[in-house]
């Protein structure tokens, strides 16, 4: 059973419109954010990191769409129709949030991870409960896509491969950070999860 995206014209329009709320603004961001990590004082400690998790994440995504096409007998038998409408709530309510998260963090929010001489550990707002709450915005919105697509298998391997991008940019995170500010972040990382409130 292929996704309704896929046979019924006016899923595939909203899905469309829906996604280009999410990227849009991401690829009018990231040249400025690029820029502005060029111009800071702080030490670039990427690693390469930011090239991983974009790997990843759109590898995911193309297997997501490939998946949903090839293996039509993992589809899922809820009602479609209330799947797809759930995923693109999810979809919004992901970009919501990773936007609202680096409106918070301000100056300190780059693409790559940079870690600026007078950083602050940021703890008000979504930070007060998880440590990444950009990234946990990211994960909705991949959840979302993943039920906009109805199928087993395209949705655990985006959700996987979302999964390990992100694991391996939050430990180059956390190094760097832990290394520039110290205790006061290791003492925060105690009190705090890093995507999920009380759980991960």
């Amino acid at each position: 059973m292929l996704p309704i995206i896929y046979t019924y014209p006016a899923a595939a329009g909203l899905f469309l419109a829906t996604c280009l709320v999410w990227l849009v603004p991401e690829m009018v961001g990231m040249p400025r954010q690029m820029a502005k990590v060029s111009r800071k004082a702080g030490l670039i400690q990427d690693r390469g990191s930011l090239g991983i998790l974009l790997g990843f994440q759109w590898t995911g995504l193309a297997l997501n769409f490939l998946l949903a096409w090839l293996l039509p007998a993992a589809a899922m038998h809820w009602p479609r129709t209330a799947l797809f409408f759930v995923g693109e709530a999810a979809i919004l309510m992901g970009v919501g949030l990773r936007w609202y998260s680096i409106w918070v963090l301000g100056h300190y929010f780059t693409r790559a991870v940079v870690v600026s001489p007078d950083q602050q550990v940021v703890q008000h707002g979504p930070y007060r409960l998880i440590r990444h709450p950009a990234y946990t915005g990211t994960f909705l919105t991949m959840l979302g896509v993943g039920l906009v697509v109805t199928n087993w298998a395209s949705l655990i391997c985006l959700l996987l491969c979302v999964f390990f991008g992100h694991i391996y940019r939050v430990n180059i995170e956390e190094q760097a950070l832990i290394q520039t500010i110290g205790q006061p972040y290791i003492e925060y990382m105690r009190r705090t999860k890093r995507f999920i409130p009380r759980v991960y």
